[in-house]
């Protein structure tokens, strides 16, 4: 599956980063300040409304998909539920926050199925209007874009693979990638919790 969207968050991010003091001690991206703090209303996998609020004092891990991916998805919340095992007790200070942004077909009962698949309870699927979809992509420079639907309806969703970390009071410190492995994301997540 092609990737778009890493490439422009990278290309936009670029120039902000070079002139951040690098990486440091942290194994992922450090941008610190460089984006908005976190900032949604959406639905949950039960159908509720909840917002950024929801999760004040956790850290974050957002991360833009669709639950009807073959492969980057799945992959990357494979990793991403590694990594919030790795945590263990200390996970509960955690959420990765998977925002579908497919919500024709990644219902909050798909959703929730499809968070299910990973065993970690601190994975939470959202998805919400195309509205609320949009502003929260644009808010933190993700694209994302629909192909072309094949003869049984069924369509690809070109996005992001980049994973943003907030810290307990949701704001913006982090950019990962998969790549970077379950390990990295756990080791940053602690520390970020080890902070006041």
């Amino acid at each position: 599956m092609r990737r778009i969207g890493l490439i422009v968050v990278t290309l936009a991010l670029g120039s902000l980063l070079a002139g951040s003091g690098g990486a440091g001690p942290w194994r992922a991206h450090n941008i610190d300040g460089l984006m908005p703090d976190l900032k949604f209303t959406l639905a949950d996998a039960d159908g509720r409304t909840v917002t950024a609020a929801d999760y004040a004092g956790k850290v974050k891990l957002l991360y833009f998909g669709y639950a009807h991916c073959a492969d980057i998805c799945p992959e990357t919340l494979a990793v991403l539920a590694r990594a919030l095992q790795q945590l263990g007790d200390k996970a509960e200070g955690a959420r990765a926050l998977f925002v579908s942004v497919d919500p024709r077909r990644d219902t909050p009962a798909v959703l929730k199925g499809f968070a299910a698949r990973f065993s970690a309870p601190e994975l939470v699927g959202l998805t919400g209007t195309d509205d609320e979809l949009q502003a929260l992509s644009k808010r933190y420079r993700v694209a994302y874009r629909f192909g072309d639907p094949d003869v049984d309806g069924n369509y690809e969703v070109y996005h992001s693979s980049a994973i943003f970390a907030f810290d307990r009071q949701g704001r913006v410190r982090l950019l990962f990638d998969r790549a970077e492995g379950a390990d990295a994301i756990a080791a940053d997540v602690a520390r970020l919790l080890s902070e006041p």
